[in-house]
C-alpha cells in the first residue's frame, strides 16, 4: 500500500526481497502491475532459493540504487522484506566462515551489519540538493517475540515501529496494529495540533482497551463502568 501511494507523488520505490518465496514476489509484483506501480518502482529479488551471499548483498544493492535518486535531488522510498531474513543469511556465511558465535547464534557485527544499512536513509541539506530516502525495514518476530536479537536491534535504530499482530489479523482487525507495542520516536513533533490532541487520547483509550480486553475473558461478571469502556474501545477499533 505504501508503494501503490506513491503514485505521482515523483518517488521511486526500491522492494527488496530478501529469501522470500518466487510465489510471493511474484504476487507482489502483479500487485504493482495492476495498480501501474511499476512505472516507478525497481524490484531487487533474492530469493529462497538463491545463494546465503546473494541474499546478503540484495539490500545493499537496493540501498545503492535508492542513493542514486537521492544524491541527485530525487525522492526514494525503500522497502527491505525482511531484515530478519538478511540475518540469517549473514549468520550462515559467517558460521562457514568459522567466525565466534554470540547470542542466537549470530555473528558479534549483527548490529553493525543492520545500523550500517539503515542510517544510509537520509535527508539531504538543500546545499547538496534536498534528496531524501526513507526505509522501511520489514522484521518477522517468532510468536510475536519482540524482545528477540534482531527485532531488537533493528527497533533501537530505526524512528520507530508498527507492530503488527496476527491474532488481531485473524479476528478481522486491519491493519492488525498493536497499538501498545507500536511507537513513533518522533511523535507529536510531526503532528498538526488537531491530530497530537486527538492521538494523545486514543491511543491510552486503545491500550486501556486492549487490558479490559484480555481481562475480561478471565471474567464473568463485569460492573458497569467496565463494560462501557469495553464498548467504546469496540467502537474505536471498528472505526
Amino acid at each position: 500500500d505504501t508503494i501503490l501511494n506513491q503514485k505521482g507523488e515523483g518517488v521511486t520505490c526500491i522492494y527488496v526481497a530478501i529469501g522470500q518465496k518466487a510465489s510471493t514476489v511474484a504476487t507482489v509484483v502483479r500487485t504493482l502491475e495492476e495498480a501501474g506501480a511499476m512505472d516507478y518502482t525497481v524490484i531487487v529479488n533474492a530469493g529462497a532459493a538463491d545463494s546465503s551471499a546473494l541474499q546478503f548483498l540484495a539490500p545493499y544493492t537496493g540501498v545503492t540504487i535508492g542513493e542514486f535518486f537521492r544524491d541527485n535531488a530525487q525522492h526514494a522510498l525503500i522497502v527491505y522484506d525482511d531484515l530478519t531474513k538478511h540475518a540469517v543469511a549473514y549468520r550462515e556465511m559467517s558460521l562457514l566462515l568459522r567466525r565466534p558465535p554470540g547470542r542466537e547464534a549470530f555473528p558479534g557485527d549483527v548490529f553493525y551489519l543492520h545500523s550500517r544499512l539503515l542510517e544510509r536513509a537520509a535527508k539531504m541539506s538543500d546545499e547538496n540538493g534536498a534528496g531524501s530516502m526513507t526505509a522501511l525495514p520489514i522484521i518477522e518476530t517468532q510468536a510475536g517475540d519482540v524482545a528477540a536479537y534482531i527485532p531488537t536491534n533493528v527497533i533501537s535504530i530505526t524512528d520507530g515501529q508498527i507492530f503488527l499482530e496476527t491474532n488481531l489479523f485473524n479476528s478481522g482487525i486491519r491493519p492488525a496494529i498493536n497499538v501498545g507495542l507500536s511507537v513513533s520516536r518522533v511523535g507529536g513533533a510531526a503532528q498538526i495540533k488537531a491530530t497530537k490532541q486527538v492521538a494523545g487520547t486514543l491511543k491510552l483509550s486503545l491500550a486501556q482497551f486492549r487490558e479490559l480486553e484480555a481481562f475480561a475473558q478471565f471474567a464473568s461478571d463485569l460492573d458497569e463502568a467496565t463494560r462501557k469502556e469495553l464498548e467504546l474501545g469496540q467502537r474505536m477499533v471498528e472505526v
